[in-house]
């Protein structure tokens, strides 16, 4: 049987259309992938090489086949090097999983001639959506998620489409559609991000609305990095200027009250005390921190020695980027800190670890204290503590001592000599991210004598040496200043270049005071770039907290932020309806006696109209219900919300058995004041793993909640 010429156009182009598109999808898959960041440069390099040259082919329509040797050859070295990958190289069953799906995909790609072989192709490109999804959890993700789908969907319509024109068996005759193919793309074009758009919406609905449970953010999938070993109880000098360099986002910052960046962060990180020549490190026993009742951790007391200062108390919020890191930074002074963690620890500095392998530090609260400045009298005694550790010396050039004497000749108070070693290293001496070549016997010697020039690290190492050589005890801190911010989730946005190290002092009569040596790096300029960027943060922001750290305490709260909100339209939908009601109602008096017998029906419909209208203004209430329903016998899900909703069924056991509890109460209190010894000891265990589930977070105590109030409900 002879194809018409329209048939065989149609079906050429159906053809080239799904090598594109099969190609695009590829493509935009590997994209998806070295989005995340994690891919080596050499894999990067190659395999993008070997895509654009295929896309070249396909341009220039030319045919580049391996033979069957040589695809079965290259799929055993491929299965090799997997061996070697996952045991030399990577090191990792992911790293080396993804190199295997790379390296068969380039074999696949110019090799494919069946069907089956798209087939796999297309499996493989899902293979590293599904890679990138393990390995990041950032927003780009969503974009090129989003472009991957709308590609898919455009390949599976012409997969279909070449499987009806295979199978069919009448061939429509000799009507000739004029520039078929291209009616045939818009055509696509068109259905394809309808789809796309279903698609999104089906989904988010799924995502929304079905009951999870919070599988935390990141919880064990972050690795080791290079920012996470620059705050440890170790760091080897010139490893913040190494940080330094990246611009990668690293944490957010939201103080409480603060709209418009009036502050300048400084989160302290750890505090380093004893120096080798070479390395910081800091040798202070810790102690663990217990939960009290409000759920919170209390840090530090404040040291006894000390006058009292006027201080302002500020509350923050701290989201952190994946880098494993077991610091908490926190602005300085801290004095509470608030989040799901149970092992945290704090030593003699005042910095705060967590020990809880399980639960990396992710989000948390906290609240510190700013000492406002007051000038208290000097005096030279220093706690023996203070003597001991924060004036310990390695053997030193011997050029730094008569520096030190020069710079304080003129200075006769402790304070006075350290704001003069502060001026002088910040107006003699250059600031510079560029690290010496290679690493000189003497840091410190090498920075004031030779080079001049530095990062924040070797400023604050000189100044807290020179400081001890004064008897002044000093110590390196390490954390973050500055960092910008974001007017659109009014949050600070602090990077890796934004690290950095200062000095802190123990003054006589004023205790820690904080100095910054480092002269001012050179400004940049800001852009609309710079504007575009805050947008992609706040969607990150966004991403992050309804998308990756969604659980049923979201749901809930969405829940209740959407019937809070829906009740003035909800006012107005019911006024509408009393309005259309009594239009109808005066209608329908006026056709009273043409209606004769059709009262009853009429009357009907109205009754049915306004009964399916109530029944709609009414389902964010019965929302509200389920979600409760659903909080109340899964306590282990959210304990605090859990806790809140049973409690308030005990009040109402409580009140029909006469004990009802006054606004002005404490649940203690309310518990106390029950006469029924019975009934009473129970409330108070009941109300004792209410407080601990409701301010602690405590799981266990939540799961107990239901059968203690059964006890209560069944009580004589």
């Amino acid at each position: 049987m002879t194809v018409p010429n329209t048939e065989t156009e149609f079906a050429t182009a159906i053809r080239r259309y799904f090598d594109v598109v099969l190609y695009l999808l590829i493509f935009t898959g590997f994209g998806t992938l070295a989005s995340t960041g994690r891919l080596d440069v050499a894999t990067v390099l190659i395999v993008t090489s070997a895509l654009l040259y295929r896309g070249y082919a396909l341009a220039r329509r030319r045919q580049v086949l391996l033979s069957k040797r040589w695809t079965d050859l290259l799929t055993l070295a491929c299965v090799g090097f997997y061996v070697i990958d996952l045991f030399l190289v990577s090191r990792t069953f992911i790293g080396a999983t993804v190199h295997l799906v790379l390296c068969v995909m380039l074999v696949r790609l110019f090799s494919a001639q069946r069907d089956r072989d798209h087939y796999f192709l297309a499996v493989l490109s899902f293979l590293m959506v599904l890679a990138s999804a393990v390995l990041t959890v950032d927003s780009t993700f969503l974009l090129a998620l989003g472009g991957f789908i709308l590609v898919a969907v455009t390949a599976l319509i012409l997969m279909e489409m070449m499987h009806s024109l295979q199978k069919a068996t009448v061939l429509a005759g000799g009507s000739h559609v004029p520039h078929a193919h291209r009616k045939l793309s818009l055509a696509i074009a068109s259905v394809a991000p309808m789809l796309l758009l279903f698609i999104f919406l089906g989904g988010a609905a799924i995502f929304f609305f079905l009951p999870r449970v919070s599988a935390g953010f990141m919880n064990n999938s972050a690795g080791l990095n290079e920012i996470s070993t620059g705050f440890s109880d170790h760091v080897d000098l010139g490893r913040i200027g190494e940080i330094q360099q990246s611009k990668a986002v690293v944490m957010h910052l939201q103080i409480d009250g603060d709209a418009f960046g009036a502050f300048v962060p400084k989160l302290r990180g750890v505090a380093l005390s004893h120096f080798d020549g070479h390395t910081w490190s800091n040798l202070s026993p810790k102690r663990a921190l217990s939960r009290e009742a409000d759920g919170r951790f209390n840090l530090r007391l404040r040291d006894p020695l000390l006058p009292l200062a006027p201080t302002r108390t500020i509350h923050y919020r701290v989201t952190m980027e994946p880098l494993l890191s077991e610091v908490f930074f926190l602005l300085s002074t801290p004095q509470s800190l608030e989040g799901n963690y149970r092992n945290i620890v704090e030593d003699r500095d005042g910095d705060v670890f967590n020990l809880d392998n399980d639960s990396p530090v992710t989000r948390y609260e906290a609240e510190s204290v700013v000492r406002l400045r007051t000038h208290f009298p000097e005096n030279s005694n220093y706690p023996y503590y203070i003597n001991r550790e924060y004036l310990q010396l390695p053997p030193l050039d011997g050029r730094i001592q008569p520096l030190v004497a020069r710079i304080t000749a003129n200075a006769e108070s402790p304070y006075a000599r350290a704001a003069a070693v502060e001026n002088y290293l910040r107006s003699n001496y250059g600031y510079t991210l560029q690290l010496p070549s290679s690493t000189p016997s003497d840091p410190i010697a090498d920075f004031l004598f030779t080079r001049r020039r530095g990062h924040c690290e070797y400023f604050a190492s000189s100044m807290a040496i020179m400081l001890r050589m004064l008897g002044i005890p000093s110590r390196v801190i390490n954390g973050f200043s500055g960092g910008e911010f974001n007017d659109i989730t009014s949050q600070y946005v602090i990077r890796a270049s934004d690290a950095h190290s200062w000095v802190e002092a123990y003054l006589p009569g004023q205790g820690w005071v904080t100095f910054d040596p480092t002269p001012p790096g050179p400004q940049h300029g800001t852009s609309k770039w710079d504007r575009v960027m805050l947008y992609m943060d706040a969607l990150s922001s966004f991403w992050r907290e309804w998308v990756v750290n969604y659980d049923l305490g979201h749901q809930l709260r969405l829940t209740q932020d959407a019937t809070h909100g829906s009740r003035a339209l909800a006012g107005k939908a019911q006024s509408w309806g009393r309005a259309q009601y009594h239009r109808m109602l005066a209608w329908a008096r006026r056709v009273q006696d043409a209606a004769g017998s059709s009262v009853v029906r009429w009357g009907t419909r109205i009754l049915v109209l306004a009964t399916i209208l109530l029944l709609v203004l009414s389902i964010p209430r019965l929302l509200v219900v389920v979600q409760k329903v659903r909080l109340a016998h899964r306590p282990r899900s959210s304990p605090q919300l859990a806790a809140s909703i049973w409690y308030e069924r005990m009040l109402r056991q409580a009140a029909k058995r006469g004990w009802k509890k006054s606004p002005a109460q404490t649940p203690e209190e309310f518990a106390l004041q029950i006469s029924d010894g019975n009934v009473k000891d129970r409330v108070v265990s009941f109300t004792e793993r209410y407080e601990r589930a409701r301010f602690g977070n405590s799981v266990d105590d939540a799961a107990e909640l239901p059968e203690l109030y059964e006890e209560i409900k069944s009580a004589r």
